[in-house]
C-alpha cells in the first residue's frame, strides 16, 4: 500500500481531525474544546488516562500526554504506540486526514508518534477482491509544531516507505516472489531510490563456485539469485564500505529434513526478511542521500525437498573452499550466508552485518521482543548499535562467540558441519557464519520478530520490517561521526 503523505502546517483546520501530543506533567487548555470537553478531558486525566479521544462528530480530537519522567528510550516508544492507536482510531471513523498538533519544543517525541502512526496504519490488502475488506487508511497526515523541519518529515516519510516495502516482500507468497522476482523487486525499488543494482544469475552464481547457494537450490524448480545493491555517493565520509547481508530464502520447508509441526511451514514465506530489511535500508539510504558508502547483498533461492534436493549426508563446498557437512537441510540459511560472506571480502570492508531469520533457538530464547546479536565488531561498534536499538526500540541481546561453540560443528569428514546438536543452537549458527569472516562482523538473528502472528501495536501483524529502523539510525549516525 502506499504511505501516507506527511507534511508540515503553519495554521490548524478546524475540519481536521487533531492529534494533539503534550507532556503529563504541564497543564493543558485547548481552545478548539468546549467547556463539556474540557471537563471530560479533565476527569479522563484525574483517571489516570494518558490517551483521550473527544468525539466531535466532525472531526475526532485526540489528547496523547508523554510522561516525561520516563527514560528518553521509554518516551519514544509510548509516543509511537500512542500514534498507532490514534491512526486506528481515525481508521475505525473513516477520516481520511489528520493533523498533530506539537505542544512542547521536543521534536524527537513528536516524529516518533508520527513514526507510529505511520508505521501502524501500513496494510497488506493485495490479495482482497472486495473494497470492504479493504481498511481504509488515512491519506495524509500535517503536523503543526515549531521544532520541526519539512526536511525531517521528508527524511522520517522515506524511512517508513522503505519499512513499508520491506513489509511488502515479507508477505508476498512465494507464487509471487520466487528468487528471480525477489532480485527485480529490490532493483525496482533500490535503482529508483538511485542505488546501483547487479543481479547474478545462476550461471554466475556457478561460475563464483557458491555452493552453498547452489546446494540449498538443487531441490528447486525456480533458480536462484544473488543481488547486489551498491549506494556511493560521491560526499562519502568512508573508503571501506560497510556491507549488510540478507538471507533470501523466499519459502523454506526445510528441504528433506521437512519441518516437523502443523504449522512451521505455513509462514515460511517470510524466511526472506533478511534479504527484505538489507533492501530497505539501501531504499531509505538513498532516499535520505545518507553520505556513506554501503554494499547489500541478497542471496536467495527457496528450499524444497524434491529428488534432487541436498540431502543429510552430503558434504557441500562453499565458495572459499571450505568444506561443510550436510547434517540437517533445514539449516539452510547459514549456507547460502557463508557464501555472501566470502563474497563481501572482496570490498575490504569496515564492516559487515547480516540479518537472518536463522534459527528457532533464537526465538526460542528472545521471544518476540529483541533480535539476537552476536559478532566480532569492536565493542565500541557493539555499543553504538545498542544505542540505536534501544532509541528505535529494536533491542538486540548479545550472545557470546566462545571458542567452545566452534567444537560442536567439528565434523569428522569435512571441515564443518551445518549443524551443533541440541545446545545454543543460534550461537552455533552464529560461530558457523563466523568461519568465513575476516574482517569486523556482526550478526542479527531475526527469527523472533520478523513476522507477527498478531498484531504488535505499530509492528502490525505479518512481516514487521523489525531491523530496518536500527540499521538506518545506526548507519545515520556513522555518518555524522
Amino acid at each position: 500500500m502506499k504511505n501516507i503523505a506527511l507534511s508540515k502546517t503553519n495554521s490548524i483546520d478546524n475540519n481536521l481531525s487533531i492529534v494533539v501530543i503534550g507532556k503529563k506533567s504541564e497543564p493543558l487548555d485547548l481552545v478548539f474544546l468546549s467547556e463539556a470537553e474540557k471537563n471530560y478531558l479533565k476527569q479522563k486525566e484525574e483517571a489516570g488516562s494518558s490517551f483521550i479521544v473527544i468525539n466531535q462528530y466532525i472531526r475526532l480530537v485526540i489528547v496523547a500526554r508523554i510522561d516525561t519522567s520516563k527514560a528518553v528510550f521509554e518516551q519514544l516508544e509510548e509516543a509511537r504506540g500512542m500514534g498507532n492507536r490514534a491512526q486506528a482510531e481515525l481508521i475505525e471513523g473513516k477520516y481520511n486526514q489528520a493533523l498533530i498538533y506539537h505542544l512542547f519544543d521536543e521534536k524527537e517525541t513528536l516524529l516518533a508518534l508520527a513514526e507510529g502512526f505511520l508505521l501502524g496504519a501500513y496494510r497488506f490488502s493485495k490479495y482482497f477482491t472486495k473494497e470492504s475488506a479493504k481498511e481504509q487508511s488515512v491519506e495524509q497526515l500535517f503536523v503543526y509544531s515549531q521544532c520541526v523541519r519539512e526536511k525531517e518529515l521528508t527524511e522520517l516519510s522515506n524511512i517508513v516507505d522503505a519499512v513499508y516495502v520491506a513489509r511488502d516482500m515479507v508477505n508476498e507468497p512465494v507464487s509471487e516472489l520466487n528468487a528471480e522476482k525477489l532480485a527485480q523487486t529490490i532493483e525496482e525499488h533500490c535503482t529508483s531510490a538511485g542505488c546501483k543494482v547487479e543481479i547474478l544469475d545462476k550461471a554466475k552464481i556457478e561460475a563464483l563456485k557458491m555452493g552453498g547457494l547452489l546446494a540449498v537450490n538443487k531441490g528447486s524448480i525456480d533458480p536462484p539469485s544473488f543481488t547486489i545493491v551498491e549506494w556511493k555517493p560521491d560526499n562519502a565520509v568512508n573508503t571501506q564500505p560497510i556491507v549488510l547481508v540478507g538471507k533470501g530464502i523466499v519459502y523454506d520447508t526445510g528441504g528433506l529434513s521437512l519441518k516437523p509441526t502443523g504449522d512451521s511451514m505455513d509462514y515460511m514465506k517470510s524466511d526472506m526478511s533478511g534479504a527484505a530489511i538489507v533492501a530497505g535500508v539501501m531504499k531509505a539510504a538513498a532516499a535520505n542521500k545518507l553520505p556513506l558508502y554501503l554494499v547489500a547483498l541478497a542471496p536467495a533461492t527457496d528450499n524444497r525437498p524434491s529428488g534432487n534436493a541436498y540431502a543429510p549426508g552430503d558434504v557441500v563446498t562453499i565458495s572459499n573452499g571450505t568444506t561443510v557437512e550436510v547434517l540437517n537441510s533445514d539449516a539452510e540459511g547459514r549456507m547460502i550466508l557463508a557464501d555472501a560472506l566470502v563474497f563481501a571480502k572482496k570490498y575490504n570492508p569496515q564492516l559487515v552485518i547480516d540479518l537472518a531469520t536463522l534459527t528457532g533457538a533464537a526465538s526460542v530464547a528472545i521471544g518476540p521482543y529483541a533480535l539476537v546479536a552476536m559478532g566480532t565488531a569492536s565493542e565500541e561498534v557493539k555499543r553504538r548499535l545498542n544505542e540505536s536499538a534501544f532509541r528505535v526500540f529494536e533491542r538486540m541481546v548479545e550472545f557470546p562467540l566462545w571458542a567452545e561453540y566452534g567444537e560442536l560443528i567439528k565434523s569428522d569428514i569435512a571441515d564443518l558441519k551445518n549443524v551443533g546438536g541440541k545446545y545454543a543452537g543460534a550461537i552455533t549458527a552464529g560461530k558457523f557464519l563466523e568461519h568465513f569472516t575476516d574482517y569486523p562482523w556482526m550478526h542479527f538473528d531475526i527469527a523472533g520478530v520478523a513476522f507477527n502472528k498478531s498484531k504488535d501495536s505499530y509492528r502490525v501483524k505479518g512481516g514487521t520490517g523489525f531491523g530496518l529502523r536500527l540499521l538506518y539510525d545506526f548507519l545515520k549516525k556513522e555518518a555524522a561521526k
